[in-house]
Parts: structure tokens; sequence; C-alpha cells
């Protein structure tokens, strides 16, 4: 192999040295906006700053693995083989949960296959399809700080007057739970307090209609990993 051979092929390296660090940048940068945008606009009610912070590790882990197994047969079948033994057990609380990983690692695998251009278009289109389908919904997902389960139950409530208790307080509510049991009613809602006030206002509110209310109210933000 003469000089000039050697040289063209350090070149070739360079190149593809170049194009990985570029295309890990991208990647880390994608899974970043990816992650603040699931922080802000997420529905889950588990604590998603957690379950974001795993955004950018998953996504640069799976181009890495592309990149090094597009061009080899056998370490794509090594990796097939490793898959195969390893179980993730990681638990999936929501659907919601799964699509975010699953576009996470579309990321990855795109930039590893090196199509930067084609998977920051596609990035871009469908988080501007998430973003008008939040604004559609007109409200932010609930804020970690101020996120708070209310259990209720009571014998003499119904269903609408506590729904409607709880809507006439606070701004944002799921009903998460309810289930009836010997006549008594019990009912799990993830509220967002702002202020001490609303709960209070939830308290005088029940016990005004049944003095046997039983209610709890826990942090939320700590409690769902």
């Amino acid at each position: 192999m003469d000089i000039k051979e050697i040289l063209l092929d350090y070149q070739v390296e360079l190149l593809d040295l170049n194009n990985f660090i570029l295309n890990a940048l991208l990647t880390a940068l994608l899974s970043w906006v990816l992650a603040k945008y699931y922080r802000s606009y997420g529905l889950s009610v588990s604590n998603r700053s957690h379950f974001a912070n795993n955004f950018m590790l998953l996504a640069l882990s799976t181009m890495l693995i592309i990149y090094i197994v597009k061009s080899s047969i056998a370490l794509s079948l090594g990796l097939v083989g490793a898959l195969s033994i390893v179980r993730f057990r990681a638990a999936i609380k929501e659907p919601e949960e799964l699509t975010f990983l699953f576009l996470v690692i579309g990321i990855g695998l795109g930039m590893g296959a090196n199509q930067p251009f084609i998977t920051v278009i596609a990035f871009v289109l469908i988080l501007s399809l998430l973003y008008l389908q939040a604004r559609m919904r007109n409200r932010k997902a609930f804020d970690l700080n101020n996120q708070l389960v209310i259990n209720i139950s009571s014998a003499l409530l119904s269903e609408s007057a506590v729904n409607e208790m709880m809507a006439k307080n606070f701004d944002s509510v799921e009903l998460r739970r309810m289930s009836q049991n010997k006549g008594k009613l019990f009912m799990t809602y993830v509220v967002e307090a702002k202020a001490f006030n609303q709960l209070s206002a939830v308290k005088a509110g029940l016990l005004e209609q049944d003095a046997d209310t039983e209610f709890s109210f826990v942090d939320n933000k700590n409690m769902i990993g």
C-alpha cells in the first residue's frame, strides 16, 4: 500500500469520525428538546422529570449500537443474541410513556443509520403536531410541584356532587379511580393545587354535605416515580 492509499484511508476515517460526532450532537440536542417538551406537555401523572432524564442516554445508546452494527452482519447477529438474554423490567405505567420511548429510539436509529436530515425533519414534524394537539387541549400538563392525590370516601355523597366540588376548586382535575363498596363511594383524584385554601375549600364543602366524609391529601410528585 503506497502513501496515497494510506492518506485516503485516513481521510475516510476522519470523515466518518466527523459524521459520528455531528450525529451524536444532533441526537443529544433532539432528545433534550423532546425531554423539555415531555416535562411541560406530557399527560402522565408519574414523575415526568425523572422519566425524561433517560431520553438522552437512551437515544445516544441506540445511535451507538446502530452505528457499530450497521456494517457487520456478524455484529448484528451478536446483538440479537445479546438482547435475547437481557430482560428489561422497568414498568411502563402509561401508553404515553411507551410512545415517547419509541420516538427517542427512532431518533437514535435515524442518527445511527447516518440519516440526520430525514431524522430532523421527521422530529420537527412530529413535535409540531404534538404541540398543536397540546394547544388544542388548551392547557399544559400538571405542574409536578403542585400535584396532589386526593382520596375521598363517603356514604352520602354522589359522584356528581364530588366531581362538581373538585372542578369548582381546582383548575386541573383528573379522576383516576372510582369504586363503591357496601354503599360507600370511594374516589381518587389527581389535582394541581396552587394554594392551601383550595384544599381547605374542598374539605369544608365536602363536610358540609356529609359530616362523615373521609378524605386524604397526598403529595404525588415523589409517590409515583
